[in-house]
């Protein structure tokens, strides 16, 4: 949605001529301000600035200041938001064919995820978004991602037995934790700090990007990286303001999505090397060696959810990706 400046400054510009007043948007995300997301929000922000000579402002709405993840999403289908910056967690209610990312142990490493994204297959899924009332502009990411709770270490299927785990709202996470003997239990995120705090839930699973910038270390007491999702992230824009735009414009929100996903992929690096040694110095167990062959073994079953519907060749692409 396109806000136009109001006041003195706008009557300052219309006298000197300009025809366009200075027009602002709002960056919705479901972190901090100081989190890998805040990160990548203030870099779309100030590089759309700095393209557009300062003709588009903007800021930030952190913290799920604008609902959860997907809210923000339908937010974005009927114009009330103009970029969100989301986990693909719920986006799979909106674009079925996203699901595939969500699958465990599809992807090997950072470098195989972020290829796979950055490459052919990365844009026939942000054409399928663009076909859903959104505008997929670039892929960003959480990072892989690992289990924490408050009742016992984590290293092996059977010790998930019967843990409450908040998952994201999403059919894939849940069915590969039933698989795994947890009892999967969907919320939005900004509900799940006090959940895990009033033992609403045992624990939660997330990557260390998230865990660090939530401090869950002062309601979980475990940590276990498993691994066992990628979690990628994308810039979205509402259609409603992005198909008002020019295409010079639309260049600029382009790149400034791009420049959103370096930011957040660098901070990632960055919590990645560190953030082990920032969750012990808080006080939490950190479980570093996991076999991920049994994980992986029970949870294949998950893969049904996306296979059945589309078959195995998009799964098969991106294991095949070198």
């Amino acid at each position: 949605m396109k806000h136009l400046m109001t006041g003195l400054a706008a009557a300052a510009t219309l006298a000197a001529g300009t025809a366009t007043a200075q027009q602002s948007i709002v960056v919705g995300h479901s972190l901090s301000p100081q989190s890998h997301y805040g990160i990548g929000a203030q870099a779309f922000i100030d590089t759309l600035e700095e393209l557009s000579g300062g003709e588009w402002t903007g800021e930030q709405a952190p913290a799920g200041q604008l609902g959860g993840e997907r809210d923000m999403i339908e937010g974005l289908q009927i114009g009330s938001l103009d970029v969100v910056v989301t986990s693909t967690g719920p986006l799979g209610n909106f674009v079925p064919e996203v699901y595939v990312l969500d699958l465990p142990f599809l992807f090997r490493d950072y470098d195989h995820a972020r290829g796979v994204l950055d490459g052919e297959i990365g844009q026939e899924l942000l054409d399928r978004i663009g076909e859903n009332e959104l505008v997929g502009l670039a892929w960003t990411e959480n990072g892989f991602r690992h289990v924490t709770n408050s009742q016992r270490a984590v290293t092996t299927p059977e010790d998930l037995e019967g843990l409450k785990l908040r998952t994201m709202e999403n059919r894939v996470h849940m069915e590969a934790f039933s698989d795994l003997g947890a009892a999967p239990t969907p919320m939005a995120f900004p509900e799940l700090f006090t959940a895990l705090q009033q033992g609403v839930v045992d624990g939660q699973e997330n990557p260390i990007t998230v865990i660090s910038a939530s401090k869950f270390w002062e309601v979980q007491d475990h940590v276990s990286l498993t691994g066992h999702v990628y979690s990628p992230a994308v810039v979205l824009a509402s259609p409603i303001l992005f198909d008002g735009l020019s295409e010079e414009e639309k260049g600029w929100f382009q790149e400034a999505a791009d420049a959103s996903a370096a930011a957040t992929r660098a901070e990632v690096n960055r919590l990645e090397a560190e953030g082990v040694a920032l969750l012990r110095e808080n006080g939490m167990e950190v479980i570093t060696d996991i076999d991920k062959a049994p994980f992986a073994e029970k949870a294949e079953a998950s893969y049904a959810i996306y296979t059945d519907e589309y078959g195995t060749d998009m799964v098969d692409r991106i294991k095949a990706f070198e």
